[in-house]
């Protein structure tokens, strides 16, 4: 994509964590998305707690051992393979999200890393798919409070308990939404 100019209210939401609005059901139901990418063709995330069973190795024929976390990234072509990391400094052509964190890169290099032990899993996320939104899409849905941007954490984008990462976030950001946070999975249960 091409250089970052689109924004809400004069800021840019690459970088960013989305955290859906209680209502919002589907594959987006209390996902957090990290905001990889956000410019005028539109924008690109990775749901951060959409965790599967899945290792590596069962998807990528003669990929080596790698305890990553493989999640589903996004509704939008699952059949693809993305990873954000920790390793930016040593993966040639990666792209900076935010300090310290990193969407793709080298593929080719990062396998001979993974398979000489030079990589640490925890320091990855891998995901099937990915969430996109045309231009202005993404915009218009924090406009309609569909979603809460919140700034990242690395510990947060590569928690070990991605599972609790919505109502966790929801938490620290206080007030209405600590009770937010609160509600039940089923509204009817309530």
């Amino acid at each position: 994509m091409d250089e970052d100019n689109s924004n809400i209210n004069g800021q840019n939401l690459k970088g960013q964590l989305l955290l859906s609005a209680p209502f919002l059901g589907d594959i987006f139901k209390r996902s957090v998305i990290l905001i990889s990418e956000n410019n005028a063709e539109g924008s690109v995330g990775f749901v951060l707690n959409k965790a599967t069973d899945l290792k590596l190795h069962q998807i990528i024929e003669d990929f080596p051992e790698f305890d990553a976390k493989v999640l589903i990234g996004g509704p939008v072509e699952q059949s693809s393979l993305n990873f954000i990391h920790k390793a930016g400094d040593v993966i040639e052509d990666s792209f900076k999200i935010f300090e310290g964190v990193y969407w793709g890169g080298n593929f080719e290099q990062m396998k001979i890393l993974i398979e000489s032990g030079s990589l640490d899993p925890v320091d990855f996320r891998f995901f099937l798919g990915y969430s996109g939104w045309s231009p202005g899409q993404l915009e218009n849905e924090l406009a309609t409070k569909s979603w809460y941007l919140n700034k990242p954490k690395i510990q947060n984008v590569f928690s070990e308990s991605p599972e609790n990462l919505w109502g966790k976030i929801l938490r620290t950001m206080g007030n209405e939404f600590s009770v937010i946070s609160t509600f039940p999975d089923d509204p009817s249960l309530n």
